[in-house]
Formats: C-alpha cells, structure tokens, sequence
C-alpha cells in the first residue's frame, strides 16, 4: 500500500472541487484541456497496461466483464448526467434539489476507478485518474453550488468524492492480497469491469469535450500528449 497514491488521488479531487471557488463564469476552455489530456492518457494506459494485464490470467470471460463495465457506466451517466466528462447541467428555477443520483453515481465511479490500483504497477494511471477528477470535481461542485448547497456542505461532498478513488485502491488491495474472502480469484473479471468504465469514459472525453466534436490544434495537442505520455511509460518499462 503506497502512501504517496492515496495522497496523490485525494488531492486532484479535491483540488478541482475546491478550484470552483476561484475560477467563475461559464468560459472553461482550459478545463476541457485538462479533459481532453486526461481522456486520453486513460485511453493509453487502459490499451496498453490493463488489457494486457487483465488477459495474463487466463480467464476467457474477462471480455464479457468488459463490456459489462462499458454498459454499467452508461447506466451511471443516466444518473451523473455525465459529471464523469466536466459536464455541467445547472438547474432550473422551478425545481432546486439536492443532486443525489449525481453524487452518489460519481462516488460510485471514483471507488471503481481506484481498484485496478493494487495490481502491478500501475503508477501513471494514478495520475491519469488523479487529473481525471480534476474538472469531474469541478463539475459536480459547481452542480451542487447551483442546488443552494452552502460552502461548508460542498466542501464535504467533495471531500466525500474525493476519498472515494482511495477507497476504492484500499478495498481492492485487500482483496488482490486475500483479505477478503476469497475473491482474488475473481480479481481479473473485476478489473474487466473497470476496464469497460475506463473504455467509456475516456472516449467519450475525446469525441465530446468540445463542440460538433471536432479536433481544435489546442485539443490535438492535448490528446497527443496524453497518449503519448502513455506510450513513453509503457516503452519505459519494457
């Protein structure tokens, strides 16, 4: 269990939820960077690291929890309305209400996000994970300030969504060690199912982070260097 991961997850949640107090107004161009760099680098290490290492254990259902993973995140974003990607939906005037389907769908999405963590090593995907919840958090505070939530309840929202990555790398450390029960043996279907997620989430950060869907210079050159990070620790290693 490393300190610094746990430290590192906690931090981009929180930063980019926190962030919301500085940063006002409707023009958020650097944030869909941020996404459009975070989409893609999840792309890379999920290709290039999770597949793979998912597929060493031999198992020939994991392609089927994969997709199972792919269709449960559409089943969250009926409830996140897309908070994952930075989406922001403000309410309307008629209808105020606390956002418990966005909160508790995204807290779900953070905690599975977390698992593939404790298996191997899978450094840059902390990172990956840590600047995709950078505008997430963002979103999700800005969605509960237009509910009339006060300061003090968002900041502990996002401090709740903010443990929830690190939860979730602590529950599946405990399960890939045997801790807990004897479900390690199920731990390849589980990361199938986070690899599904990973899938969804990341491409559709690259087709929908920006408007008609097309490719402006400045988001090309983000996605190449998230991709490209990926491809440079993933050549690191060999």
């Amino acid at each position: 269990m490393a300190l610094w991961k746990v430290i590192v997850l906690f931090l981009g949640a929180f930063t980019g939820g926190i962030s919301v107090f500085l940063f006002k107004g409707d023009n958020h161009k650097n944030l869909k960077l941020v996404l459009s760099f975070s989409g893609a680098y999840l792309f890379g290490i999920t290709v290039l690291h999770l597949i793979p290492d998912a597929y060493h254990s031999n198992d020939n259902y994991v392609g089927v929890f994969i997709l199972i993973g792919f269709l449960f995140q559409i089943v969250l974003e009926q409830f996140s309305e897309g908070i994952e990607h930075g989406h922001m939906h403000k309410p309307s005037h008629e209808h105020v209400a606390f956002p418990f389907g966005i909160l508790i769908s995204l807290c779900i999405h953070a905690f599975l996000e977390g698992m593939p963590l404790a298996e191997g090593n899978q450094n840059q995907l902390v990172w990956g994970i840590a600047i995709h919840h950078i505008p997430a958090a963002f979103a999700l505070a800005t969605v509960l300030l237009a509910n009339q939530q006060g300061k003090n309840k968002t900041v502990f929202y996002i401090v709740l969504f903010a443990i929830m990555a690190p939860a979730g790398y602590f529950f599946s450390n405990a399960l890939s060690t045997g801790g807990i029960g004897n479900l390690q043996q199920y731990f390849s279907r589980i990361m199938g199912v986070v690899i599904g997620i990973f899938l969804h989430i990341s491409t559709t950060i690259l087709f929908e982070s920006s408007s008609d869907h097309k490719f402006t210079v400045r988001k090309m050159v983000a996605v190449l260097l998230g991709v490209g990070i990926a491809l440079i620790a993933f050549v690191s290693e060999l």
